[in-house]
């Protein structure tokens, strides 16, 4: 039996080395344990139980770790760079009206859940839309 799971881990480690976005990777790590436990257990059930078990508990805590570090030096390209940059209040913003802030030298349409005068520094926290959320420096 240990001889399908030598196939699968190959298989498995192709379409890994094909596709590069870490789609099959936990499943060559459970594979492997299962691999391993062919030589002691010769019931297919229990091999493919632990096989698909191992691969999702690897997928569900592992995953989300990995993808932070291989995306953390992501360089924004678009508008999602100004998120997190410095501003000014050009037209004051208040509560229920939106105001004007210049960020990276462009003018942009913006709100805030307090009060804006003109003149505040800004920080930018999100994006909804064309328009910025903002929060005083």
């Amino acid at each position: 039996m240990y001889e399908f799971w030598l196939l699968i881990i190959v298989l498995l480690t192709v379409i890994e080395i094909l596709t590069v976005n870490l789609t099959t990777i936990w499943f060559i790590g459970s594979a492997l344990i299962t691999l391993f436990l062919s030589f002691f257990i010769d019931n297919f059930t229990v091999q493919l139980s632990v096989f698909v078990l191992f691969g999702i508990v690897f997928l569900i805590t592992t995953r989300p770790i990995l993808m932070k570090y291989i995306f953390k030096n992501k360089v924004k390209t678009n508008i999602d760079r100004i998120i997190g940059m410095n501003g000014v209040v050009i037209d004051a913003i208040s509560n229920n009206e939106y105001g004007s802030v210049k960020v990276d030298g462009k003018i942009w349409r913006a709100y805030s859940k307090v009060k804006l005068q003109e003149g505040t520094h800004i920080k930018i926290i999100k994006i909804n839309g064309n328009k910025l959320e903002v929060e005083e420096e």
